[in-house]
């Protein structure tokens, strides 16, 4: 692990489920949110985001699902994880192929784990990038509440533009307990980002309707000093100055974590 001083106030555990065991940093108090990690790997900027959820009185656990905990990625660390995720990992499925990656049931039970342990209405959830969808197929664990999907970028390839990786059966549930249980869900971009297409976010809305709050962004309010091309809304391209308008959406986004999962 390297920059240990990122994990400041983390207590660190091993989960098993199936066929996975992942380790899991833990922070905080009260309900539970889980922070699920860009491509490459759980890095500071992930973790200062998951920091400030925990500031408000949520407890974040950070599941490392690839890469090296800690570590501020270089480009070609990020390339080098992408190919390997892409070409060998068989829990994460990359392509449109109608159904969502094998690890999201680990993480259905990590959330039933996480409301157990910590109360609360149920358990928030915030994927990005890669991990961006699992927060909709999580829908299906009857403890997840409050999902997020922050630049969801799979799957990749044209034929997954207006598609989410999500399985029908998921994207079922997730309208049925919408509608029941009055929940809804939010999804995050930057309108230049050729990894999350217009037809995705338009798929969404006509899913999901007013549940479904959409939020697109425009290269002007990205980071201009981040390492790549505008689409890490949460961590890279956040401008972190109060008045920002990606400041302003990760606010948003931790007032909906405190609002839905709230006793």
């Amino acid at each position: 692990m390297k920059n240990p001083e990122a994990f400041a106030g983390y207590e660190a555990f091993d989960f098993t489920d199936g066929p996975y065991t992942r380790r899991v940093w833990r922070k905080g108090s009260g309900p539970a949110v889980i922070v699920m990690h860009e491509i490459p790997n759980l890095h500071p900027q992930v973790l200062r985001f998951a920091d400030r959820v925990a500031a408000q009185g949520m407890t974040v656990y950070c599941p490392s699902l690839f890469g090296e905990d800690g570590r501020v990625p270089s480009q070609a660390y990020a390339l080098g994880q992408m190919l390997w995720t892409v070409c060998v990992r068989r829990e994460f499925n990359i392509w449109a192929n109608g159904k969502s990656s094998p690890i999201v049931e680990w993480l259905r039970a990590l959330a039933r784990k996480a409301h157990a342990d910590c109360g609360g209405r149920g358990v928030g959830a915030v994927g990005m990038c890669l991990t961006g969808g699992f927060a909709l197929a999580m829908m299906t664990e009857p403890a997840v509440v409050a999902p997020v999907l922050s630049q969801p970028s799979l799957p990749l390839g044209r034929k997954g533009a207006g598609r989410i990786d999500a399985s029908a059966e998921e994207i079922a549930c997730a309208q049925r307990r919408f509608a029941e249980e009055d929940l809804s869900m939010k999804a995050l971009r930057f309108t230049s980002d050729k990894l999350v297409p217009d037809a995705r976010f338009a798929m969404l809305r006509e899913t999901f309707g007013d549940r479904c709050e959409t939020i697109d962004l425009t290269d002007a309010e990205a980071n201009p000093a981040a390492p790549i091309a505008p689409h890490s809304v949460l961590t890279w391209h956040l401008i972190d100055e109060p008045g920002s308008k990606t400041k302003q959406v990760e606010e948003d986004v931790i007032a909906f974590f405190k609002q839905r999962t709230a006793g």
